[in-house]
């Protein structure tokens, strides 16, 4: 039939044909080559979308609508036990699990279901240690003055004891010399490190550490060595006592809870690459929590609040320098560019 049809055409319906034929050729190309690009760019884009939901901080699972998981992210598979605590029935809400704190969003979207789970534990810690600050603040002013009459009737004390009861005026000073050290340091922590920078030999802190030493209260026999370069630097002399004074005591309270009969302590500095490290080694008990060592308002030692350390390292990085720690040998230790 169609080479009938054929035979009936005169040469110039076949030629029309043949360019039609070919036109129509060219044109399933050119869809043909759309279609390729088009499914290139729909695949690009797919692998766009895909790496974003795989770098997002947030935890984020697709269900089916029989509430099976179709796609999910990093952080979901990392915190797949999560997803059993979540209610379905609520849009937007706050959920605490495992000391985390997370907002859950679900969207439903067509018949799939969308949840998204941001882990917010830094801003709800944040929020506390400004409310906790606040609190701090507010009794260290109220503790400031009385402690200040006390103080200064210990003093008066003391001058009219007699020696056989002097050592227990000299006790209920130590012991006033630690609150008022708690109120310095909480005042100082809530009002912000500010650095007053002035030059000074670094043999200098040798002796507020020694001073720092007399004014504590311990009972264990400890041995103290003390290597203080001869060098001038210029820094806030004030501040860098008080780090010291801070791993010094953390030193002496770590030496006392290990029930150690021969504690030492080893304060050494040196230069290398034009960078002063001064570490404080102790004998003490190992460091329990590493993630709690600079946490402020948290401590694992038997004695203290908490703010020691975390002030210490404040003081170090206004400096520009780096306060850490080393397990084996343990030593605390801070850095100063020179």
């Amino acid at each position: 039939m169609n080479e009938h049809i054929l035979k009936s055409l005169d040469s110039r319906e076949k030629e029309t044909l043949q360019k039609g034929l070919e036109s129509l050729i060219e044109q399933t190309y050119v869809i043909e080559n759309e279609y390729k690009i088009l499914n290139e760019n729909y695949n690009s884009l797919r692998a766009m979308v895909s790496e974003i939901i795989e770098v997002l901080p947030t935890a984020l699972w697709i269900l089916s609508p029989e509430k099976e998981i179709i796609l999910q992210n990093h952080e979901a598979i990392k915190n797949a036990e999560l997803l059993d605590k979540i209610s379905l029935d609520k849009s937007h809400f706050e959920l605490e699990f495992k000391g985390k704190f997370y907002i859950v969003k679900i969207i439903l979207q067509s018949d799939k279901t969308i949840i998204s789970a941001t882990d917010i534990s830094d801003e709800k810690r944040n929020e506390r240690l400004v409310s906790m600050g606040s609190v701090a603040a507010h009794l260290a002013h109220e503790i400031r003055n009385p402690i200040g009459s006390i103080s200064l009737l210990a003093s008066t004390l003391f001058s009219r004891s007699e020696l056989k009861n002097k050592h227990i005026v000299l006790e209920i000073q130590k012991a006033i010399a630690r609150v008022e050290r708690i109120v310095k340091s909480t005042l100082l922590f809530t009002k912000g490190v500010h650095i007053n920078a002035n030059e000074f030999n670094l043999i200098e802190l040798k002796e507020e550490c020694e001073q720092a030493i007399n004014s504590y209260n311990f009972s264990e026999n400890i041995e103290f060595k003390m290597d203080f370069l001869d060098i001038n630097i210029k820094a806030d002399k004030a501040l860098l006592s008080l780090v010291l004074q801070n791993l010094i005591y953390n030193g002496i309270d770590a030496i006392e809870e290990a029930d150690n009969e021969n504690g030492k302590m080893r304060i050494e500095s040196f230069i290398k690459d034009k960078i002063l490290y001064i570490r404080v080694f102790d004998n003490g008990i190992n460091i329990k929590d590493e993630n709690l060592v600079f946490e402020a308002f948290k401590t694992t030692k038997l004695k203290g609040n908490g703010l020691g350390l975390c002030l210490s390292k404040e003081i170090i990085n206004a400096h520009g320098g780096e306060l850490s720690f080393e397990k084996e040998p343990k030593n605390f230790y801070f850095t100063l560019p020179l």
